[in-house]
């Protein structure tokens, strides 16, 4: 009898405690089921209703009002527009065309051209008028470089040769001081003149004028014969 109560008291010893029911615990569950289909819809709602309909509006009329609408067209120089012309060329061949055609089409590109400086030129001409003429020299030019008053200059000289046809050549003397010495200077020089008649044989002492070229080298012409050669 000792045998058995020791043993039951070991069982009781042994024996676990009652376990709590599960219906005190919280489960991960019953966490989910608190959180119905409905509320989380709600939930939805109310985070799309805090964004109106006219704030939306505002938002994508933004970029518009950043945008100007004026803003000026890129100037491109004429290399530039025809690169860019040659660039977004697909590449294909042109058909083949027969030579009126291109006769045809060269003529019409440059009655476009013409079409285009006459336009440039009206334009100038217009400006030009507008300006007003301009005369005057131009301001801030020394005096000492203005041009004078156009008057064509006159030497005299002795002429060394009458060899060529309507031709002499005449030699014209010039006599200086020294700056430095006070010695004086003697110099010359032959340039080509026009005798229209033959007039003057060498010897003779003319007068020529400035005139327009009248040839490769003369830029002369005999005014008179001053004196004769004996």
């Amino acid at each position: 009898m000792a045998d058995e109560e020791t043993n039951e008291e070991t069982t009781e010893q042994q024996s676990p405690e009652p376990e709590a029911p599960a219906e005190d615990v919280p489960s991960d569950d019953a966490a989910v089921e608190e959180t119905p289909a409905e509320e989380l819809a709600e939930d939805a709602g109310d985070a799309v209703e805090e964004t109106p309909d006219e704030e939306l509006a505002d938002a994508a009329d933004e970029p518009e009002a950043v945008a100007e609408p004026d803003a000026p067209k890129e100037q491109l120089s004429p290399k530039e527009r025809r690169r860019r012309e040659r660039s977004a060329h697909s590449g294909e061949a042109r058909p083949q065309r027969g030579v009126e055609e291109r006769i045809a089409e060269r003529a019409e590109k440059r009655r476009r051209n013409a079409e285009v400086r006459r336009r440039y030129r009206a334009r100038s001409k217009e400006k030009r008028q507008a300006e007003g003429p301009r005369g005057g020299p131009r301001e801030g030019t020394p005096p000492a470089e203005r041009a004078g008053t156009g008057s064509p200059r006159v030497r005299q000289g002795l002429v060394v040769s009458d060899g060529g046809d309507k031709t002499i050549t005449v030699r014209i003397d010039f006599a200086r001081q020294h700056r430095t010495y006070g010695k004086i200077v003697r110099t010359s020089s032959k340039l080509h003149a026009h005798d229209e008649r033959n007039e003057a044989n060498t010897g003779d002492t003319v007068r020529v004028v400035e005139s327009r070229p009248l040839s490769r080298s003369k830029r002369w012409r005999l005014v008179e014969v001053v004196d004769k050669a004996r």
